[in-house]
Formats: C-alpha cells, structure tokens, sequence
C-alpha cells in the first residue's frame, strides 16, 4: 500500500504543480510505473475544477464560472498537457518528416499553428462546458470530473501502446519511456473509467467514452504512421483532445 502511495504522489508531483511529502522516494525509473495513477491524477485535477466551478456557479453567471474553473486546473497543472497540446500543433502542422516534426515541437517558442490551436481548444472546451453549466451546473462539474479522469487514461493507453518516437532523451517523456505493462493499464482503466460509468447515466457516458476512444485509436495511428511512436507532447495532444471529446459527447445527447 505505501508503494502504491509512493507512486500517485510521484504521478502527483510530475504531472501537477501541487506539492507532495518529502518522504516520497523519487526515482526516474519508477515514473514508468507511476503513470498507473495519471487518470487518478485526472479525479484531483478534475475534482478541483469540478468543486470550483460549483463554488463560483453560486454568484457569477455560467461563462465566468467555467472560465475560472478552467483557470483553476490549468494552474495546478501548469498547463502541462495545454502546452503539449500547442507543441505538437506546430511540429505536425509545420513539420515535413520526422526529424523536423521532433526539431519543432523541441522548440520552447509557439508557433502560429500551436498558438491557434490551443486558443480554438480553449475555446470549444468552455464553450462546451458553458453550455452544460447554463442548463445545470452540477451536470458541467460531473463533465469535468469525468473528462479529467478519461482522458488521462486515453494518455496512458497511448503510452503503452506505442513506443517512444525519440532516440534522446529531451521530451517531457523521457522519464517514462520504459514498457509499461499490462497491470499498469488496467489500474489506468479502473481509474479512468469509473467515474463515467458511476456519475454518468448510460446515454452520456456511452457518448464520451465512444468519442473519446475514436480519436485515441485515430491519434495513435496519425502519431505511429507520421513518428514511429509517442513524445511527452503528444501524450499531452492525446489529453486536450480527448477531454474536449468527452465534453463534446455529453454536450451532443444531453442538450
């Protein structure tokens, strides 16, 4: 059980802004395994915007509360995966082969394709969400929950299936770069699903879970035909789309 411990608060720690104990033994080769609890790291993050956007749902009209809910988890993760997202904008948009692809997203600046990118997918998020929050604010938060959650687990099936595209180790994946197995998907799955199928009626979750699964399997081949395999920034591509995939699904049967 302390291991189990040791590893989310070593997820915890990577994947977020948010402080974890000292006592946490931190090792490279033990992020690998760590990435087991990235859809439990999705319910921290996503419960901590879910609970805000109730909070602020109380006194502000729905768009502002959405906004600012967004605000709130894009702080605890330091817009983690958001930058990923733009990175791989500008290396699939503007690169040719796979050498300049990797050069570009390696790259620390934005680009016009990463800048465009990620403010359309800001914007379809919120949008989607302010539409859920002017019908009903708890069924925005419970949304929110769930996408945090499931699309961290789209993330981690793409980190088992398909190898690292790099040969160096200078991506946001490095560190996790080694196989992880079949168990550690499991936990991920059990993780990440399980809000959909408890907080979810059948209707809205069948509609998230199948969006979300399409464009994973479409994303990792898009990233296996053009790369050979995933980087940290792709991952983080994998997260933003299919969490507005699972916004999109619950907006498309719900309103």
């Amino acid at each position: 059980m302390r291991t189990q411990l040791e590893l989310f608060c070593i997820a915890l720690g990577y994947f977020t802004r948010i402080p974890v104990p000292g006592w946490v033994a931190w090792a490279p080769e033990r992020l690998t395994h760590a990435a087991r609890w990235l859809p439990l790291v999705g319910w921290v993050v996503g419960g901590a915007g879910a609970a805000s956007l109730l909070l602020f749902a109380q006194f502000l009209p729905a768009s502002l509360a959405v906004i600012l809910s967004m605000a709130v988890t894009i702080r605890l993760t330091g817009a983690f995966h958001e930058d990923g997202f733009a990175d791989s904008c500008d290396g699939l948009g503007g690169g040719w082969d796979k050498a300049q692809v990797l050069a570009i997203m390696k790259d620390s600046r934005i680009g016009s394709y990463g800048a465009i990118g990620l403010v359309l997918m800001l914007l379809a998020k919120a949008a989607a969400l302010i539409e859920l929050a002017a019908a009903s604010p708890a069924t925005a938060a419970t949304a929110l929950f769930v996408a945090h959650a499931l699309s961290r687990l789209a993330a981690t099936a793409v980190l088992h299936a398909l190898p690292y595209a790099r040969s160096d180790d200078s991506s946001k994946a490095a560190a996790v770069v080694g196989h992880l197995g079949r168990k550690d998907l499991l936990i991920a799955a059990a993780c990440g699903l399980l809000p959909a199928f408890v907080l979810l009626a059948p209707l809205p979750a069948l509609a998230a879970l199948s969006l979300a699964a399409l464009l994973t399997v479409w994303l990792a081949r898009l990233f296996l035909r053009r790369l050979g395999g995933h980087t940290g920034d792709l991952l983080g591509a994998v997260q933003q789309v299919t969490e507005l995939a699972c916004y999109v699904g619950i907006v498309a049967v719900s309103l």
